[in-house]
């Protein structure tokens, strides 16, 4: 497949719809995703939590919807990070830039997000928050991401969240554009998971 062609299968796929769906004796979630203008329904029952996942998406470009329930606030906030996390990881078409920083102030908050779409899982904050700097960890684990987010300055820690998804939601945006090709020596990126048919029994 030549690279033109290639391109455009990977614009149709990344703007498709994806839907993510967990259900858990703990939670149940369903995230529906897509490259778009950053428009955002979401209800978990949490409303600092709504508050993040919108503006994530909207820094971000894109189409979120988000429906979760769950027994506890730390359950129901990691399975979140991993369910959005996974729908990001949708979109990750061959041929996206991978790369993504920015550096966002928010008063007396100045946070730095960096990613890599690329395929390897890694995490290194934090941010003054155990629940959301988990939230961070989980998205990056099942986005397939390298994420660090620094907080250079701040003193209120709502700020430095908030800001810390801000930032992350404009690294996204940058990791997502079309960067004309594979973006790696390898020649990929990633892995593709392909199931062996079964042999037959003697």
């Amino acid at each position: 497949m030549n690279g033109r062609a290639e391109g455009a299968r990977s614009d149709r796929i990344r703007d498709q719809a994806h839907v993510v769906e967990r259900v858990t004796r703990e939670t149940e979630i369903r995230v529906e995703i897509a490259r778009g203008s950053g428009r955002a329904t979401v209800d978990t029952a949490y409303p600092f939590l709504d508050h993040m996942l919108v503006t994530l998406a909207r820094y971000a470009g894109l189409d979120l919807t988000v429906d979760a329930r769950g027994d506890l606030k730390h359950h129901l906030i990691e399975d979140v990070g991993i369910v959005v996390g996974t729908a990001v990881a949708g979109l990750a078409t061959p041929t996206i830039a991978r790369y993504g920083e920015r550096t966002i102030p928010m008063d007396d908050a100045l946070v730095q997000a960096v990613i890599d779409l690329g395929g390897r899982p890694y995490y290194r904050g934090p941010i003054p928050s155990k629940l959301y700097d988990h939230w961070m960890r989980s998205f990056a684990d099942h986005a397939r991401a390298t994420l660090h987010i620094r907080v250079r300055r701040g003193t209120d820690r709502h700020h430095v969240v908030e800001a810390a998804f801000k930032a992350l939601g404009l690294a996204i945006r940058d990791a997502l554009v079309d960067g004309g090709g594979v973006i790696s020596t390898k020649g990929q990126v990633g892995s593709t998971v392909r199931t062996a048919a079964a042999e037959p029994t003697p």
